[in-house]
């Protein structure tokens, strides 16, 4: 028996030992294993067939009410120096937390299948790619993860061959939220979840592998794991550039993954190419550029809000061999949630009668799992093993006022800048105060596996000599008008901005230069058949330049809080924009 293969065993007879359950399943990620799970959970309550006839092979789970979110307050980054974690994470001292995880975990399992589900990030055959094994009492996380990744036989090989893997440990426990616990250990590459059943804690090849202890092993071999979507722009000559984009939560992500061209650029032969809609390793090619994969093989996309006006592509490729998390039932027995035009629900999220006044049909954050090959703007080169060159790098987010429509990084420094201080305001609804910036470095604020200081410097070490890398945008389409209103449509419009960004990545457009970097001048947007007003055009694209001055005032004291780690380049970039302003 190869060493790799000893030690993986060793770790699943040491866990088996630990956690004492009935029997140990090593998954294969097989029809015939696939269709035993949803047998099991269909017999159990776990998992409901959906209508047949309107979506075959389609299920819902519906989670404890107690356990329907990720739970930042329970997440922590477990390393041996507390500033290593920084203070963008909650931090634990390993030898505590894994004291504290074994106590959890003794007997866990005992009446339980105990599953070992081996899986690649990545394309199976990628260089890029990283594999981890998840062992775990739940049969949904199999399903799910089955989808999610490329799980089973193949990935074991790897592991086989490769030898290091990602080690994941999760159970369901009681479900109780008061011991509910995850712990990454990044010098470790392990994760360990307890308590939660939900796919943000417990599909740990998501959020907790593929980005807080990939982004700790990506700086250590020089690589970068991002909280990003990964589109492809085919303009009408045949090409094809890629662009990775960040943006926080309720920003439009994976509409922009999936956007579909206005009808006068699908005339002109405009294609928009899906490779992925969340996560974004990116790796220096040999010729310099960085290269971009999606880790991910599905999507785990939030239900309510997606419907045929805002994202018709994943509404397409929902209608049969998909879970559906926590979203109500129509009479007939099709999946339902807010946002929908047809059909009404029968049952909320909990099998209760539908009762507006007691709850929302579907819970907030509902899910779907579903092959990314089902969507309808897919490309093969999500399979690629080299991954795709990209062209832009793109930082979003939800600002009123004062950020324009688009805006061009002077150089790398200043882009990663700009996505080191990128912000959302918040809504009165959400916390009863409007327009507070909350900054959210490159949208990975949860997500970091290490300190934001550190991850600035490594995102900075990327600009070397023979370096080819990706110009970087600033973008936000959420900027209202005095009384309130958006003052750009969105959605596929957006195609509209990236032309003007892929245009300047490779040398086509002309801008207009600003202290705080690079817009376009109203010539350089194509506008045809918007009906925007000029003035309103001319609006989007002005920089404020007293209220920049506020700005990075504002950027100097979020810096500041990452104290010696924050990069002094950084710094003096801020400093320059401000003296410019000044």
């Amino acid at each position: 028996m190869p060493s790799q293969l000893a030690s993986l065993k060793q770790w699943v007879d040491d866990v088996a030992r630990l956690t004492q359950p009935d029997q140990v399943h090593w998954c294969d990620g097989s029809d015939a294993e696939n269709a035993l799970m949803v047998e099991r959970m269909l017999a159990n309550g776990d998992l409901l067939k959906l209508n047949e006839q309107t979506h075959p092979n389609c299920y819902l789970h519906r989670s404890s009410p107690q356990d329907v979110a990720r739970v930042e307050h329970l997440t922590f980054v477990c390393t041996t120096n507390p500033a290593d974690a920084g203070p963008n994470n909650h931090w634990m001292e390993p030898a505590e937390a894994h004291a504290q995880m074994d106590a959890l975990y003794a007997g866990c399992m005992r009446g339980r299948t105990m599953y070992v589900v081996p899986y690649c990030m990545g394309p199976i055959d990628s260089p890029l790619s990283r594999c981890g094994v998840e062992i775990t009492d739940s049969p949904y996380v199999v399903a799910n993860m089955r989808i999610m990744t490329r799980m089973g036989a193949a990935a074991q090989a790897r592991i086989e061959r490769e030898g290091s893997f990602v080690k994941g440990l999760h159970s369901i426990g009681e479900l109780d939220p008061n011991r509910r616990f995850i712990m990454h250990f990044p010098e470790e590459l392990s994760i360990q979840s307890f308590g939660s059943g939900y796919g943000g804690n417990a599909l740990l090849g998501k959020k907790c592998h593929a980005l807080r202890i990939a982004s700790y092993q990506a700086r250590t071999e020089g690589w970068l794991a991002e909280h990003m979507l990964i589109v492809g722009i085919e303009n009408p000559k045949g090409e094809t550039h890629y662009v990775a984009a960040a943006f926080p939560s309720a920003c439009g992500k994976t509409n922009l993954a999936m956007l579909i061209p206005p009808e006068g650029y699908r005339r002109d032969g405009w294609k928009v190419w899906t490779v992925g809609d969340d996560i974004c390793w990116m790796h220096p090619g040999a010729d310099g550029r960085l290269y971009a994969i999606n880790p991910e093989a599905g999507y785990f996309g939030v239900a309510p809000g997606t419907s045929e006006k805002t994202n018709a592509n994943a509404m397409a490729m929902l209608n049969h061999d998909a879970i559906f998390t926590n979203v109500g039932v129509t009479a007939d027995n099709q999946p339902w949630w807010e946002g929908m035009t047809t059909g009404a629900p029968a049952q909320d999220w909990q099998g209760r009668p539908y009762d507006r006044a007691v709850s929302p049909a579907a819970h907030p954050n509902a899910r779907f799992t579903v092959s990314a090959k089902q969507c309808p703007s897919y490309t093969d080169k999500a399979e690629d093993p080299q991954g795709v060159p990209l062209s832009a790098i793109i930082f979003g987010g939800r600002r009123a006022s004062l950020v324009p429509l688009v805006l061009e990084a002077r150089d790398w420094t200043h882009g990663v800048l700009v996505g080191a201080s990128m912000a959302s305001e918040t809504t009165a609804a959400a916390t009863g105060a409007v327009g507070v910036v909350r900054r959210d470095s490159m949208a990975m604020k949860p997500f970091a596996g290490y300190n934001f200081g550190d991850y600035f410097a490594h995102w900075l070490s990327f600009d070397k000599p023979g370096a080819k890398l990706p110009k970087i945008f600033q973008v936000n389409w959420f900027r209202k008008d005095a009384d309130g209103k958006f003052m750009w449509p969105g959605f596929g419009d957006n195609l509209r901005v990236l032309e003007w960004v892929l245009k300047r990545a490779t040398g086509q457009a002309g801008a207009l230069e600003t202290p705080v970097g690079n817009v376009p001048n109203p010539a350089d947007l194509n506008t045809d058949g918007l009906g925007l007003d000029a003035a309103v055009l001319e609006q989007l694209l002005t920089v404020d330049r007293e209220g920049y001055k506020a700005e990075m005032a504002s950027i100097g004291e979020y810096l500041d809080e990452f104290g010696d780690r924050t990069p002094h380049a950084l710094k003096a970039e801020r400093a320059r924009i401000a003296a410019q302003l000044a």
